[in-house]
């Protein structure tokens, strides 16, 4: 899939993983959130346990979500590459509903999924659950390279306004 920069340069979503808080069911030292995280196609999250493996993102209040973008590259990772994925969201841990399954066939870049109701509706969520079923060659840990959560970019109040998309633009989009 394409790079998720591209979607939030065109000015309709923002990247809110820094909102959450994320934690993992389990993880190497030294390749867990951080890694997840850190804007690197080179470095990744490592689980070390047992199946299914999570990735919880939990969100302070009620965030409405559109896109979840997961990075995997099945040529280096082979067996540690995510071959079937639940997505999940719901309040808290306890009352998760599976909103999409997926599954991955040598999945080399990133996958897009969209986090819509049955209107094709960004959803509203506390939480987001990654969990990976199952892994490519049967492999016991997994590799999960990038996640991103994008939220769509409302619209102002206003109206309508032209995007701002040069440099000197937008050092004057906002008011101090």
């Amino acid at each position: 899939g394409a790079d998720p920069k591209q979607l939030e340069r065109t000015g309709t979503v923002r990247e809110i993983g820094s909102q959450a808080v994320w934690s993992l069911s389990s993880c190497k030292p030294g390749f867990g959130v951080d890694q997840l995280r850190d804007d690197n196609l080179e470095t990744y999250w490592q689980s070390d346990g047992s199946q299914p493996h999570l990735v919880n993102i939990q969100f302070r209040r009620k965030t409405t979500v559109k896109t979840l973008c997961i990075y995997a590259d099945y040529k280096s990772d082979e067996s540690y590459t995510p071959s079937k994925i639940s997505v999940r969201v719901g309040n808290n841990f306890h009352n998760l509903q599976e909103i999409r399954q997926l599954e991955l066939v040598e999945p080399s870049g990133w996958i897009h999924v969209p986090l819509t109701d049955t209107h094709k509706k960004p959803i509203r969520t506390f939480m987001i659950q990654i969990a990976v079923l199952a892994n490519h060659q049967n492999g016991r840990d997994t590799h999960m390279r990038q996640i991103k959560v994008y939220t769509p970019v409302e619209e102002s109040s206003i109206g309508k306004f032209p995007r701002c998309t040069t440099i000197d633009f937008m050092m004057y989009r906002s008011i101090r």
